[in-house]
C-alpha cells in the first residue's frame, strides 16, 4: 500500500492529516511528467482510506459491517476526544480473558473495540486474547467526541491544560461489567464501569472539560456521566441479550462482589484528528 501511495505521489485528502501540501512542480519537472505515460486511476480504497474521518467503514468482518461515525465529515473539521488513558494490569488479564471467552460464545457478533476484529476469532488463543484485546490502551471519555474547526484547536488545548494541569494521583476502581448503547441505538458496548474509587475525581474532570466545551459552543457531556472503558461492541441494540449473559457470566465467574481491576490515574490526553496532545501526565510507576 505504501508503494502504491508513493506511485501516485499524493497523501489522503482527509482533514485529519497533518502533512503539508506538496510544493508546485518546477517547469522541468512538469515537462518530465508530461513525457511519462499516464498512470491508471487509483483504487477507491486509496482515495477513501478506511480509518479516515467521516468515511463509512463498510468492510465486512465476521459477516457484519464495521462501525460508522456518529457525525458527518466536513472539510476543515477535526475530531476532538478528551480522555484518561487506561491500561489493564497484567495480573487481571487472565481472569478477564476467561470472562470474555464465555460472553463471546453466548453473544455472537461481538467485535474488539477500536481494531474491529471479531472477538470470537481471538478467543481461540488465550495469549492473543490477553495481548491483543486486553493489552492495549483504553480510554475513559471526559467529553463527547465532537467535530471542531482548525482555528479552535489551539484555544481548546490551551484551556484544557489551564483547567486540568494541577491533578493529583488517585486510584480508579473498575468494579462492574456493564452494557451501554449509543444515542442512535446503532451499536452496543460491553464495558467496565467505575462506580466507586475514582468516580468523584473523574466527575470533577468531566465538569472542567464541559466548561471548555461550553466556551467553544460544543455539546457538553451526558447529564449523569457513568465513567467506563469499552472492551467490545456489536451492531444494533443488543443490550437485552448482552445484559442477560453478562449477569450470568458475572455470577459464574465470581465478579458479583469484587472489583475487576484497579489502576492509578495516569493523566489526561486530548486527541484532535490524528494528533494527540498531552494535557497532563504522570510518570508510570
Amino acid at each position: 500500500m505504501e508503494a502504491l501511495r508513493a506511485s501516485y505521489g499524493a497523501a489522503s485528502s482527509d482533514s485529519d492529516s497533518d502533512a503539508d501540501p506538496p510544493p508546485p512542480p518546477s517547469a522541468s519537472t512538469s515537462e518530465n511528467i508530461r513525457a511519462l505515460s499516464p498512470l491508471p486511476p487509483p483504487p477507491l480504497d486509496l482515495l477513501n482510506p478506511p480509518n479516515s474521518l467521516g468515511s463509512t467503514l463498510d468492510c465486512l468482518q465476521g459477516g457484519q459491517a464495521s462501525r460508522v461515525r456518529s457525525f458527518p465529515h466536513v472539510e476543515g473539521n477535526y475530531s476532538l476526544h478528551v480522555y484518561i488513558p487506561v491500561r489493564i494490569p497484567l495480573a487481571s488479564k487472565k481472569e478477564m480473558a476467561q470472562f470474555l471467552k464465555k460472553v463471546s460464545h453466548l453473544v455472537p457478533g461481538l467485535n474488539v473495540i477500536d481494531i474491529d476484529i471479531p472477538l470470537n476469532m481471538l478467543c481461540i488463543d488465550d495469549l492473543k486474547l490477553e495481548q491483543v484485546v486486553l493489552g492495549r490502551e483504553f480510554h475513559i471519555s471526559l467529553g463527547r467526541t465532537v467535530p471542531i474547526r482548525v482555528h479552535q484547536i489551539d484555544s481548546v488545548v490551551a484551556m484544557l491544560r489551564q483547567k486540568l494541569q494541577f491533578q493529583r494521583r488517585y486510584w480508579i476502581d473498575f468494579s462492574e461489567w456493564e452494557v451501554f448503547v449509543n444515542d442512535d441505538h446503532t451499536r452496543s458496548f460491553l464495558s467496565i464501569e467505575v462506580i466507586t474509587g475514582g468516580l468523584a475525581e473523574i466527575a470533577k474532570q468531566i465538569q472542567a472539560v464541559n466548561e471548555v466545551y461550553k466556551l467553544h459552543n460544543l455539546p457538553e457531556f451526558y447529564k449523569d456521566p457513568r465513567p467506563h472503558i469499552s472492551v467490545a461492541w456489536a451492531l444494533g441494540d443488543r443490550s437485552d441479550l448482552l445484559k442477560e449473559e453478562v449477569k450470568r457470566c458475572t455470577a459464574a465467574g465470581g465478579y458479583a462482589h469484587k472489583r475487576i481491576f484497579s489502576c492509578k490515574f495516569s493523566g489526561i490526553d486530548c486527541k484532535v484528528g490524528n494528533k494527540t496532545y498531552r494535557i497532563c501526565r504522570f510518570q508510570e510507576d
